[in-house]
């Protein structure tokens, strides 16, 4: 006796065995339910097919074409993935607007005997669910900016202050960047920032995660972090934030990026390019002293010079223009786990609830 298929338009009202995207890579990469996996009826290369067909030759043929290959590719799903399942298994599937292809994976497993949940609407009843909640959610909190020079260690004191059990948002980590232009691809550590949408589901799925009532801790940014861009319900917020500033000697900071960032000794080639994007602002006179000290290996005198002549005149300019809220000011040796603990005790009673 097969089950019947139940429709919602609130996928995240329940919780299912697992979500399953039907749609092919390339549109799962750019954007899909946080959690969801990737078991395509039609791959790229199939739904294209189908489309040319569908357009150039005829619609009746293009739906024979694609239903062989829909059915092809079930079947290798089922004697994969599905072997395992238990009689209690309930997932959600969804594709691009609710319609064949989610309905083709759902008619089978109903067969089979197991309970299935469809997205009404598909992908597109997600994704405006998500630009509604973009435009809303974020204005629901308080946030407390972390504010400081580069290299004062800023994502290591929030992950300190996450492991108290506070809540943080980490902007860097979601965008898969660490927002800097020493922080992008480098030989051997390339990194991939997530699509924008995907960007935005991700972020949706943490706030979801949080208590209105509890201020959000997060590092000062700015609009934008690689080639993403922050969404401006929560960049004003954050514009209007106070902020919590981290004051760290300049020998501390420059041992501290020497050690976050190991690949600019072992790759000085990869860096004197990176540098050179530099010139507009601070000129060939300078990218030549950098240059040779780069040679020399003279690492702490370089990265000493570019926090003074680049990183710090910036961070102040931005820091006056997008956070002029008051500041308080906290002044540490170090950042060793004691003398971050030490400041956390005094720091975190004071910011623990909405005022």
């Amino acid at each position: 006796m097969s089950s019947s298929v139940i429709y919602t338009r609130l996928p995240w009202a329940e919780t299912y065995s697992e979500i399953i995207d039907v749609r092919s890579p390339s549109e799962f990469i750019e954007d899909h339910i946080p959690g969801a996996i990737n078991l395509p009826v039609l791959n790229d290369a199939e739904r294209a097919e189908v489309g040319t067909i569908y357009k150039q030759v005829c619609s009746f043929t293009a739906r024979k074409i694609g239903a062989a290959l829909v059915s092809r590719n079930i079947y290798h799903h089922l004697s994969q993935h599905f072997a395992a399942k238990d009689p209690d298994y309930h997932p959600l599937v969804y594709c691009g607007r609710g319609g064949q292809r989610s309905s083709s994976m759902a008619s089978v497993i109903t067969q089979i005997g197991w309970k299935v949940t469809l997205l009404d609407g598909g992908y597109k009843t997600y994704r405006n669910y998500i630009r509604q909640q973009i435009e809303h959610l974020p204005e629901k909190f308080t946030y407390q900016m972390l504010c400081g020079l580069t290299g004062t260690g800023k994502t290591h004191i929030l992950e300190k202050i996450s492991q108290r059990g506070v809540q943080v948002l980490d902007l860097e980590s979601l965008a898969n960047h660490r927002g800097s232009l020493l922080g992008g691809q480098w030989p051997g550590k390339q990194i991939s920032q997530p699509s924008q949408k995907y960007f935005e589901s991700l972020l949706i799925q943490h706030l979801q995660q949080f208590n209105p009532q509890q201020v959000v801790w997060i590092e000062s940014e700015s609009i934008k972090i690689g080639q993403i861009y922050l969404p401006q319900s929560l960049w004003q917020k954050m514009r209007q934030a106070s902020c919590v500033e981290i004051q760290l000697p300049i020998a501390a900071r420059v041992k501290f990026l020497l050690q976050e960032y190991p690949h600019l000794i072992t790759h000085p080639d990869v860096l004197k390019r990176k540098l050179e994007k530099l010139k507009n602002r601070c000129g060939w006179e300078k990218l030549s002293q950098w240059y040779q000290l780069i040679d020399a290996g003279n690492w702490e005198s370089l990265v000493k010079d570019i926090l003074h002549s680049y990183y710090d005149p910036i961070y102040n300019h931005s820091t006056k223009s997008y956070f002029s809220k008051a500041h308080r000011f906290l002044s540490i040796p170090d950042l060793s786990d004691c003398s971050i603990e030490n400041v956390l005790d005094s720091l975190l009673p004071n910011y623990m609830a909405v005022k």
